[in-house]
């Protein structure tokens, strides 16, 4: 097997950022982060969801957005509206004059 054809492999810390859960797992991830964890130090690797706070594996039904891409998407199309209407309303106006 050659030496070079491999990541290297490693342990890493993931913190869950919706609630604080942290967990150690084995990656190939070379973050340059790094942060103590039971007394050793760990590269860490932040994840906006895991297990710990997804709704699958919570059992909650509610909506876990902590990024708050919803609430953009929200905005960006809310604004858009008004615009598409007054086209709208223009390109009936003219019809009408005509």
């Amino acid at each position: 097997m050659k030496k070079q054809g491999h990541p290297s492999y490693q342990e890493v810390l993931f913190v869950d950022t919706a609630t604080g859960e942290k967990f150690v797992i084995g990656s190939a991830l070379k973050p340059k982060e790094k942060e103590m964890y039971n007394g050793k130090e760990y590269p860490v690797c932040r994840v906006s969801i895991s297990s710990a706070s997804h709704p699958f594996f919570t059992g909650n039904t509610q909506l876990v957005d902590s990024e708050g891409r919803v609430d953009r998407f929200m905005k960006r199309y809310a604004a858009k509206k008004p615009v598409a209407q007054e086209v709208v309303k223009e390109t009936t106006d003219k019809k009408k004059k005509k």
